[in-house]
C-alpha cells in the first residue's frame, strides 16, 4: 500500500510530554514531506495554535482543528466548518452553569470562560500549557450566559470541567439526552468537549481526504487520545502512540514508541522508508 496522507495529533502524540517538538520529530517530517506525502494535523486546539505548531514543521497545510469542526489552511478560508447557532450556545451554558463546572467557548479566533473555583484547576493548567498564540485573546467572566445575552458567540466547541469524574458523567448524560445532536467526547477524566453532531476529527479526516482525492485506505493516522479512536480505526494504518491508553492501542494497527521517546519519528522511519517518491511512482505507472 502506498500512503498518500500522513494525519498526525499533536498533544500526547507530536508534541512530547513538556511541549516541545524534538529536531528528530521535524526531521522525520521533513523526511515524509519530500515523499510528496500531504501532512496534516488532527487536534482539539483552536486553529491559531494548531497553525502555530504546523509552522514549527513548515507545513503550510490544511488542518483539523476544533476537534474537526474546523478544517482551514487559513483563518479566513476555512474548508469546513460547523458550529452551534448562537442561541443553541447559550442554550448548552444555561444547562451547565447549573452544575459547579468551568466552561470554556472555543472560538477560532477567541475563547471565553467562565470563573469557577475547582480542586485541581485542569482547565487553568489546560490554558497555561497550550502554547496559545498571543494573537489568540482568553477572556474570563464571572456568568457566561450573561456574557452571551450581550455579546452572543456561535461556538465551535465547548470544553467543560469538573473536579470529579463522577460529576462529569452526570453531566455529561445529562447534555446528552437534552441536546441529543450534539457529539460529546471525553478528553481527560474531569473534561469533555461538545461538538455540533457533524464534526468529529473522524468526519475532519473524511472531509479532507475527499477534498484532496485521497481514499482513507492511503492514509495513516497517528494518535494517542480515547477520542481519535474512530480515526484510527477508519485509516488505512492507524497507530496509536505508547503512552494511549489500552482501548486506543487495542483500535490501532500499530503501536510506536512514547511521544516522549520521538514515537512519531520512529514510526515514519519504520514504515516510509521503503516508500518511493508519489511522483516517482505515478512516472513509472505511465511507462
Amino acid at each position: 500500500m502506498i500512503y498518500r496522507l500522513l494525519a498526525i495529533n499533536i498533544d500526547g502524540t507530536l508534541l512530547k510530554s513538556n511541549g516541545k517538538l524534538s529536531r528528530e520529530t521535524k526531521e522525520a517530517i521533513e523526511y515524509v514531506r519530500n515523499k510528496d506525502v500531504y501532512i496534516t494535523l488532527v487536534t482539539s486546539r483552536n486553529f491559531p495554535s494548531a497553525k502555530k505548531v504546523a509552522k514549527a514543521l513548515k507545513l503550510d497545510s490544511y488542518l483539523i482543528t476544533h476537534s474537526g469542526a474546523f478544517i482551514a489552511k487559513t483563518l479566513d478560508e476555512p474548508l469546513f466548518e460547523s458550529r452551534f447557532s448562537e442561541e443553541k450556545t447559550f442554550n448548552i451554558v444555561q444547562v451547565l452553569e447549573t452544575y459547579n463546572c468551568s466552561i470554556r467557548l472555543v472560538h477560532e479566533r477567541f475563547s471565553i470562560g467562565n470563573r469557577v473555583k475547582q480542586k485541581g484547576n485542569l482547565m487553568g493548567k489546560i490554558i497555561a500549557n497550550s502554547n496559545d498564540p498571543l494573537f489568540y485573546p482568553i477572556q474570563f467572566v464571572q456568568s457566561l450566559s450573561d456574557q452571551l445575552v450581550d455579546f452572543p458567540v456561535a461556538a465551535p466547541k465547548i470544553e467543560v470541567y469538573f473536579s470529579t469524574k463522577e460529576e462529569m458523567l452526570e453531566v455529561k448524560d445529562i447534555i446528552s439526552k437534552s441536546f441529543p445532536e450534539v457529539n460529546i467526547v471525553e478528553a481527560y477524566d474531569v473534561m469533555f468537549e461538545i461538538t455540533p453532531g457533524v464534526a468529529s476529527k473522524e468526519q475532519g479526516l473524511r472531509r479532507l481526504s475527499d477534498h484532496l482525492g485521497i481514499a482513507l485506505e492511503e492514509t495513516v493516522v497517528i494518535a494517542d487520545s480515547m477520542s481519535d479512536i474512530p480515526m484510527i480505526a477508519a485509516a488505512g494504518l492507524g497507530v496509536a502512540m505508547w503512552n494511549s491508553p489500552f482501548e486506543v492501542k487495542k483500535a490501532a494497527d500499530w503501536v510506536t514508541r512514547s511521544n516522549d521517546h520521538d514515537g512519531v519519528a520512529y514510526m515514519i522511519k519504520e514504515h516510509f522508508r521503503k516508500q518511493q517518491r508519489i511522483e516517482f511512482l505515478r512516472k513509472i505507472t505511465k511507462q
